[in-house]
């Protein structure tokens, strides 16, 4: 995970995986730019047109949420806990997810 975060171009992930983030990564930072050929690059490397709708709307709610919490000046959970704190967080996110 921590190099998918750091540049998913570059991780060890399943090439459909790598052109649905590199698409997604689009739409959140140049979306006026977006076409039909960047959504044709995804599936050409195997990227379902479900995969893509589906990572889609998970995007599209992030980036939401990440504008609303910064316009109301939203502090992230991440700033505060402590380290130890937050690694508990964050096993308990993955164990009950969004619920």
């Amino acid at each position: 995970m921590e190099r998918v975060l750091a540049d998913f171009r570059t991780a060890p992930i399943d090439e459909r995986l790598r052109a649905t983030l590199g698409f997604l990564r689009k739409v959140t930072l140049e979306p006026e730019t977006v076409g039909r050929e960047d959504a044709d690059a995804a599936r050409a490397a195997g990227a379902s047109d479900e995969a893509l709708r589906d990572a889609l709307y998970v995007c599209a709610y992030f980036n939401l949420i990440d504008r609303l919490a910064d316009a109301f000046g939203f502090t992230p959970v991440s700033h505060l806990l402590s380290e130890e704190e937050m690694r508990e967080y964050e096993q308990a996110f993955f164990v009950r997810g969004y619920a």
